[in-house]
């Protein structure tokens, strides 16, 4: 059984470094590249400000998130359903680096990079040289975006899990070969009508041009008789 976990993270800014801090937090779990329905969602006080270039991404204000769990109220919750498994993020260095902050806070260690799944980088070996923003996946894959009106984390990461299927080769849940009966077919063949022979006969100046070029070839073979 192989279990992976696809997250994503939203944030008070772009650097952990200049104290950005998270805010929501989602994920699903997959086992065997099928969603379980399994999730972990969290909204996060981010004990600071919420600017409002970050609001216009998220759509999340302070006043949003005042009373929400602290990151070290919700940390253990969220370990225990990452487990051990790998993490499908997209762009995921942003978001290890911003759990990795908030997790050196809380006195955690940080999560082990051997455990990132880039879905940025997997695109891009995929199709080279197109844009492969989230959205842009999602419409090269035909995966609905109208509900995307903000990043909202809970519906980008269900976003993401279905970009992600598509780039691990689109399985669909359930989807076996060989319990997939192949349809019987029939097939009519009608006797072909009776065709008239059509001899080709080869003009005087044809018969010539050959003989001229059979003098320039030594011993052919269209002289030799049988």
């Amino acid at each position: 059984m192989t279990r992976e976990v696809v997250l994503d993270t939203e944030t008070t800014g772009f650097d952990p470094a200049q104290g950005d801090r998270v805010i929501e937090v989602a994920a699903i779990e997959i086992v065997n590249l099928v969603p379980t329905g399994r999730h972990f969602h969290t909204l996060i006080d981010p004990e600071r400000d919420v600017p409002p270039e970050a609001t216009k991404v998220h759509g999340f204000t302070r006043e949003h998130l005042i009373g929400k769990p602290k990151f070290a109220e919700t940390v253990e919750q969220m370990l225990a359903f990452l487990q051990d498994s790998p993490i499908v993020a997209h762009n995921a260095p942003f978001d290890f680096g911003f759990l990795d902050a908030e997790l050196k806070r809380a006195g955690h260690a940080p999560l082990d990079r051997g455990r990132m799944v880039d879905t940025v980088q997997i695109a891009r070996a995929r199709f080279p040289g197109l844009p492969n923003s989230l959205d842009a996946l999602c419409r090269r894959f035909g995966i609905d975006l109208s509900a995307r009106t903000t990043h909202n984390a809970l519906l980008d990461v269900k976003l993401l899990a279905e970009v992600y299927l598509e780039l691990r080769g689109g399985r669909q849940p359930g989807l076996t070969l060989a319990a997939t009966p192949m349809a019987s077919a029939s097939f009519r063949v009608e006797e072909a009508a009776p065709r008239t022979p059509r001899p080709i006969r080869p003009s005087e100046a044809q018969l010539a041009a050959h003989a001229e070029f059979l003098k320039k070839l030594k011993d052919p073979l269209w002289l030799k008789e049988g």
